[in-house]
């Protein structure tokens, strides 16, 4: 019997399965091997089924790093359909009792998988007692909140490759459901990931169909959702708003045309989410979730017929895993960005600066001239800067050698900080500035390529998979474009997707899709640019 076929006949035994899905066999059979490994599946495709399968056949327990405590929860009920695979969670709602028991059934080996945020894996306590039960295998799930959130708001998923250090390094299988090439080399970056099986399938969601809605006017953007909801419900369907206000406002206006809506963002306590939630997912109560993507996650509701945004997502990747909660069934879902440029404003701002050169020089000074360590909380309040951004510039410092960070959370300066003088600290604050500045200009592009989208002429899903480094011809027949006749495009004499250019201003880069004259590339340092490719021929700009 083939390793595959071993992998099949433990899928039937414990999952029920009749047969595995495309790149499940290939990652559990990396993971065995004792290779890291990076799985890019579409939602849906069964991804949590290759840490399971895994974990199942490794002697020690498995360590599963999810965001979101809601998140945690359904993943460790999943795992109780497992025969013989018993979960449980380690999060900040446990009691001391709860969690020492939690560890006790690791040790014991009545525990096989533990769900934890990054968060728990920045206190040395949990840590050590982790280490103590001899993981076998570090997962972490939603890979792409590495380059999505770590660098804004969690910065505790920049030092995962640490915890899997402390945890005495075993294999490391990274999922997601949506990594464009960049995010992709981003999360093997962060995560350390040695000589990594990267496993990538089947982006192509055929059964949405795509659409923009384009106006220049808020309040009749806002009414045609309002009545194209009404007109599409009961659904069930998701509303995402950028913001909490906006949220609200959507929800009761749709209620007030009839529409069983609810809403949900991060301004309710948890109860009250919890509750929206249940009412979207198993009371049926509520047919349309008007939301933030605070709201997103873990939604495993598989009849979900349409993903409406009412504001432009923050990036292509988050658009895409945003409406990849549509559709689930494999029957006909729609997705509808409804869209106005000006609202491309506030993704700008969110893009612009987070940690400026004047903080990490103050913080590399700060840091050599100390004698002790010192903790995130003094140093936030000393400089005077969100501990997101402080974790960011703590990053940005340790990537350059200037300091080091424990596992309990204390900072110092290295030792070659020490000896440096200040000519030399000043060339590696400089080197950390300049990474910053580039990381600052990559989400930037991000930015301009969800316009790129919103706005683009040919096949919407051709534009789409493009961006995830997939050649497709259009057109699709499944997008607005295709539905007016203008899907089909002319490439001739594009270079094709995946080509690796030199850029004599920006450098390499990977052509991530082209038509109708026009290529877009990925540039290593300063992210997507679309370019008109008669123009940079001419020019010589790229070779």
């Amino acid at each position: 019997m083939t390793a595959t076929d071993e992998i099949a006949e433990l899928a039937r035994e414990r999952l029920g399965f009749d047969r595995l899905r495309p790149g499940q066999a290939e990652g559990v059979a990396a993971v065995l091997d004792g290779r890291d490994t990076l799985a890019v599946m579409s939602t849906g495709s069964g991804k949590s089924a290759i840490y399971q399968l895994a974990g199942l056949r490794l002697p020690g327990p498995t360590i599963v790093v999810s965001p979101l405590i809601s998140l945690q929860a359904d993943q460790a009920d999943a795992v109780a359909d497992v025969r013989h695979g018993r979960a449980a969670t380690l999060n900040s709602t446990l009691s001391a009792r709860a969690r020492d028991a939690v560890f006790a059934g690791l040790q014991d080996r009545e525990i096989e998988f533990v769900l934890l945020a990054p968060e728990q894996l920045a206190r040395g306590d949990v840590v050590a007692r982790l280490r103590e039960t001899g993981p076998s295998l570090f997962v972490v799930d939603e890979a792409h909140c590495v380059s999505q959130w770590g660098h804004d708001f969690r910065p505790e998923y920049l030092r995962l490759a640490e915890a899997a250090d402390a945890l005495g390094r075993p294999p490391i299988l990274a999922l997601t459901a949506t990594a464009a090439p960049p995010v992709r080399e981003e999360i093997v970056r962060a995560l350390e990931l040695r000589d990594p099986e990267i496993i990538v399938r089947g982006f192509d969601r055929p059964n949405i169909h795509l659409a923009v809605d384009r106006h220049e006017d808020a309040s009749r953007k806002t009414r045609a959702l309002l009545e194209w909801v009404a007109d599409a419900a009961p659904g069930p369907g998701i509303v995402y708003c950028a913001t909490q206000r906006e949220t609200d406002e959507v929800a009761e206006a749709l209620r007030a045309r009839g529409v069983r809506a609810g809403a949900y963002h991060a301004g309710m306590t948890a109860r009250e989410r919890d509750a929206a939630q249940d009412a979207f997912m198993d009371a049926g109560t509520v047919d349309v979730m008007v939301a933030t993507i605070a709201f997103g996650m873990g939604v495993d509701k598989d009849d979900v017929r349409f993903v409406v945004h009412h504001d432009v997502s923050e990036s292509v990747d988050a658009y895409y895993q945003e409406i990849g909660r549509g559709g689930r069934d494999g029957q006909p879902a729609q997705a509808v960005l409804f869209y106005r440029p000006q609202d491309l404003g506030l993704r700008r701002f969110h893009a612009a600066g987070r940690v400026e050169r004047e903080h990490l020089d103050l913080l590399a000074r700060g840091l050599r001239a100390r004698e002790d360590a010192v903790d995130h909380a003094t140093l936030a309040d000393e400089l005077d800067l969100s501990e997101a951004r402080l974790g960011t510039a703590l990053h940005r410092l340790e990537r350059a050698g200037v300091v080091t960070v424990s596992p309990d959370g204390a900072v110092r300066a290295t030792g070659a900080a020490r000896a440096m003088d200040d000519d030399v600290l000043a060339a590696a604050v400089d080197e950390a500035a300049r990474v910053e500045v580039e990381r600052e200009a990559f989400d930037r592009s991000r930015v301009d390529m969800i316009r790129g989208y919103a706005e683009h002429d040919g096949c919407r899903r051709a534009f789409l998979l493009g961006y995830f480094g997939e050649a497709y011809t259009p057109p699709c027949g499944n997008c607005d474009r295709c539905d007016e006749g203008a899907g089909a495009v002319h490439a001739d004499g594009l270079p094709a997707v995946g080509t690796r250019v030199e850029h004599t201003s920006w450098g390499p880069g990977t052509v991530t899709g082209g038509d109708d004259g026009h290529v877009t590339i990925v540039f290593d340092r300063v992210g997507y640019k679309m370019l008109d490719w008669a123009i940079v021929r001419e020019k010589g700009l790229v070779r």
